[in-house]
């Protein structure tokens, strides 16, 4: 344990995305002992003119104008930070030389609004938190000078187009400089240690509590109530990123007796899908957050029908670990990283094998499995999460003094 610490926690998810994200709830739970700054994303130069009609942009548009505060306090022991700046979009600058010159201006003047809001605030001996920012932050260990630096890498983000340009040799030289590395996958750890011995592999958080239900008072919405079971539902984005509509489709048509329930946005391709010609899928929409654990609730079987590419084969699925704090019994894509999950969920490679897993998690459920797979998720609790990057930071100070 942590206590009475000063934290600054900065990722590539702002505070004001809206859906939840792994860099909120952990500066939350840290919150609970220690001070947070969450510093948000700053603006970015190709944002101010081409999204300046969305709330996140607007609200950074009104900070750097004087409009709204820089630093408002969110949470017990936690303060938003939103920079009053706008930092250069240089992504297209295809040279590496050039476009690090221009990243260090950045980071530069990213870090000198951070440094001002360390000052209003007093922030003392602090720890600096990244998660999974390789190019903004590169150069926050020079700049803000923490006493200890960490770097949570749990998403291949350097497989995104974006980041894949200059994240691909970037990252193993942050994963150099910073003090230590935290990750939730085996896969992650191993590559991390090829740059930094002080690799850990902590596993995932998840807010268990909320997809929890033992005095059953969870009402399962009205939506859901009136399609015929048996109910097989996925929540969340619906995005060909991740998800493999010719697999959803599959299994649908091999099975029009089953209800087929997605539960979240959809992108262009989902929307001009043939998944909505079929009469036994059935599109929900966006929810709030909030609401999503009464439509697990709701569901006989929850999925993950994951297209496998270079993101989805080794990233850590942390809707599995909601589909299971809940007791449901889940089919998921058989993934390099799916196999943590393979004592407590059933695994299937096409639709053919989905028909199968689905047929099997339907007969063959009952309290006893229920109770297994509640306890499973149980043991990913953000505050277990935040425990463990605790003992490792405190292990890694203890280091640096001792030399």
């Amino acid at each position: 344990m942590i206590e009475n610490r000063d934290f600054i926690v900065f990722g590539l998810q702002p505070w004001d995305l809206n859906i939840g994200s792994t860099c909120k709830y952990t500066a939350k739970e840290i919150a609970r002992k220690n001070r947070v700054l969450f510093v948000n994303k700053p603006l970015m130069r190709s944002a101010q003119f081409r999204e300046k009609h969305k709330p996140e942009v607007q609200k950074r548009l009104n900070v750097i104008k004087g409009k709204e505060p820089e630093i408002e306090q969110v949470g017990d022991n936690i303060w938003l930070f939103t920079p009053p700046t706008v930092l250069e979009s240089i992504n297209w600058i295809n040279n590496p030389k050039i476009f690090n010159y221009f990243n260090k201006v950045n980071d530069k003047r990213f870090a000198r609004h951070i440094n001002r809001a360390i000052e209003r605030m007093n922030l003392q001996d602090y720890i600096l938190l990244n998660d999974n920012s390789m190019l903004i932050g590169f150069h926050l260990k020079e700049f803000l000078k923490p006493s200890l630096y960490i770097y949570l890498l749990r998403d291949a983000v350097t497989q995104v187009y974006y980041h894949r340009k200059h994240g691909v040799r970037m990252e193993p030289e942050l994963l150099k400089k910073v003090d230590l590395v935290v990750t939730n996958s085996h896969y992650f750890e191993e590559y991390a240690q090829k740059y930094n011995p002080n690799a850990h592999m902590i596993g995932q958080g998840c807010d268990v509590g909320m997809y929890s239900d033992p005095k059953d008072k969870l009402e399962i919405p009205q939506d859901l109530k009136d399609i015929k079971r048996p109910l097989i539902g996925y929540t969340g984005s619906l995005t060909t990123r991740r998800l493999d509509i010719d697999l959803i489709a599959g299994f649908a048509k091999a099975r029009p007796d089953w209800s087929i329930v997605l539960v979240g946005p959809e992108d262009e391709d989902f929307k001009n899908s043939e998944l909505h010609q079929i009469d036994n899928v059935i599109f929900l929409g966006r929810k709030d957050p909030d609401d999503l654990p009464s439509y697990v609730k709701g569901f006989d079987v929850a999925i993950n029908p994951q297209a496998v590419n270079e993101i989805t084969d080794i990233n850590y699925p942390l809707k599995i670990d909601e589909y299971l704090a809940m007791g449901k019994p889940v089919v998921a894509t058989k993934t390099t990283f799916m196999h943590y999950f393979e004592d407590h969920t059933y695994l299937a490679k096409n639709a053919n094998e989905y028909v199968e897993m689905i047929d099997r998690a339907l007969k063959e459920n009952n309290q006893e499995k229920i109770q297994s797979r509640m306890a499973f998720a149980g043991e990913h609790t953000w505050e277990n999460f935040v425990h463990k990057i605790y003992k490792h930071a405190k292990r890694t100070e203890q280091q640096k003094q001792s030399k």
